[in-house]
C-alpha cells in the first residue's frame, strides 16, 4: 500500500472491519428508514460507495427493492456479494461508470465523496441528478468540514480527504439541478479503539 492509501486501497485493506467500527449510524439508520417509508413498491435503487452492503441494501433488498451498489473496493464488493445476495454489487469507480438517464427512483450517497476532488464530487453529483427518475430520491452522507487534500489518520491508514462545510455542500447538490427537501447532523462515535468521534451530515434531495 502507498504512504497514503487511495479510496481502493484503504477499503481494500479495512475490509469487514468498517462494518465492526461504523455499524449503523442514526444518520444512515434516518435515511434508510425514510425510503422504506417513501419508495413505491418494487423501486430501483442505485448506492454508491455501498461498502459491505449493510445496512443499506440489505434493508432494502428485504423489503423487496432492487439494489445495484457500485464500490471501488474489489474487498468490498466481495463481502457485500456475500451477505447480499439479494442485491448487485458491481466493483467500478462512479466517476468512470455510467447509466441511462432518469433510471432511478432513488440514489444513496453516503461518505463515497470524502476522498474524491471538490470538482470530481461536483460532476458526480451532475451525474446523479441526471440518472434520478423526475420525482426520484437521493441521500448523501459525508463528514462535513472544510478541508481540501488534508492528509489524516483512518483507521490506522494514512489517507488525504476534501469535504465541503454544509452550506457549501447543499449549495452543490442545488447546483445539480436537485432540490433539497431536508438536512440532520449528528456527532457519531464509533466503536472502535482509535477511531475519532466525528460529524455526520445526511442531506436529502428530490430532482424536480
Amino acid at each position: 500500500m502507498s504512504e497514503e492509501a487511495t479510496a481502493q486501497e484503504l477499503f481494500d485493506a479495512i475490509g469487514a472491519d468498517y462494518e465492526a467500527a461504523f455499524g449503523r449510524p442514526p444518520v444512515v439508520d434516518a435515511a434508510v428508514r425514510d425510503l422504506l417509508t417513501t419508495l413505491p413498491p418494487g423501486s430501483r435503487v442505485l448506492d454508491i460507495g455501498s461498502g459491505t452492503g449493510r445496512p443499506v441494501a440489505e434493508d432494502l433488498t428485504a423489503a423487496g427493492h432492487h439494489v445495484t451498489g457500485l464500490d471501488v473496493s474489489g474487498e468490498m464488493v466481495r463481502i457485500a456479494r456475500e451477505q447480499v445476495p439479494a442485491a448487485e454489487f458491481l466493483h467500478v469507480d462512479v466517476r468512470k461508470w455510467e447509466s441511462a438517464p432518469d433510471s432511478w427512483d432513488a440514489i444513496c450517497a453516503f461518505f463515497p465523496f470524502l476522498q474524491m476532488t471538490r470538482a470530481e464530487t461536483e460532476t458526480v453529483l451532475g451525474k446523479i441528478a441526471g440518472w434520478l427518475k423526475p420525482g426520484g430520491q437521493f441521500a448523501l452522507i459525508t463528514v462535513p468540514a472544510d478541508i481540501e487534500d488534508v492528509p489524516l489518520e483512518f483507521l490506522g491508514h494514512a489517507v488525504r480527504l476534501t469535504s465541503f462545510a454544509p452550506d457549501d455542500l447543499e449549495q452543490r447538490v442545488r447546483a445539480a439541478g436537485l432540490e433539497v427537501t431536508g438536512t440532520r447532523s449528528e456527532i457519531f462515535e464509533p466503536g472502535k479503539p482509535g477511531a475519532e468521534p466525528e460529524e455526520h451530515l445526511l442531506i436529502t434531495a428530490r430532482k424536480p
